[in-house]
């Protein structure tokens, strides 16, 4: 059966790229050591303060392991926060390559968009953007939910989904290398990770039940992510190369 732009009902059907389960902050960790790093989106707006107060703020991660990093971000604030405690950091859109080039910065041996992709209305100019920021033989790492991922699967059982308020796009594995070839990126090696339970139970039937369904979920998640089922996990890594395209 055909459509109507040629594509058969087959042709929908695709093959998954193999991919590892990692931690998320030593994977990033490993691959940001001792290199020169650009990190997007670093501010972490919403949720700095939570993820501070868990230890989970991505960008105090990457400090420890670059061997150089500057920030970028266009939370004005919290760039001006993070300056304050002594990170290199500028407020810039990177969908502005004029801007992002009058900064001056080296580029990155490594550029991390870590969590950010999914909050942008207009994914494509972002990552075209990014080739601005990379020398020619270093790498993009893009860390995004999974829109296939069983904690949403599960919680549409109830009527629910679990999705963070300036989330505006969810991406596949296969959607997000689609979009990264269109723009310029060749994914290289693909990941996944679970997502962290930063909730705690606050003593009602209805938060108990949260933390402790979720903490089930992800350990299924988990187990079938190392049987080598790994998409069901609740987040994405890709890493991709510039293809010269973009």
């Amino acid at each position: 059966m055909n459509t109507d732009n040629g594509f058969s009902q087959l042709q929908m059907v695709h093959r998954l790229p193999r991919a590892t389960l990692v931690d998320r902050f030593d994977f990033l960790r490993e691959v940001c050591s001792g290199r020169r790093v650009v990190h997007v989106g670093f501010v972490d707006a919403g949720c700095a303060d939570a993820n501070t107060e868990a230890g989970a703020w991505l960008h105090a991660h990457l400090d420890r392991a670059a061997q150089e990093l500057v920030g970028l971000d266009v939370d004005a604030p919290g760039v001006e926060r993070a300056r304050s405690q002594g990170y290199h950091a500028f407020a810039v859109d990177c969908r502005d390559t004029a801007a992002v080039q009058a900064l001056g910065i080296p580029k990155g041996e490594v550029v991390v968009a870590g969590e950010v992709i999914e909050h942008l209305d207009d994914a494509g100019a972002f990552l075209e953007g990014l080739h601005a920021l990379v020398v020619d033989d270093g790498v993009l790492v893009v860390t995004t939910p999974n829109a296939v991922g069983w904690v949403n699967a599960f919680a549409s059982l109830a009527n629910y989904e679990v999705n963070h308020p300036d989330h505006v796009t969810m991406f596949t594995c296969r959607t997000l290398d689609a979009m990264l070839r269109r723009h310029g990126w060749e994914p290289i090696e693909h990941h996944v990770f679970l997502q962290q339970v930063k909730a705690r139970a606050d003593g009602t039937l209805r938060s108990r039940m949260f933390t402790e369904g979720a903490r089930v979920l992800l350990g299924l998640e988990r187990a079938l992510a190392r049987a080598g089922r790994p998409y069901v996990a609740d987040g994405l890594v890709v890493v991709a190369a510039p293809s010269g395209t973009g």
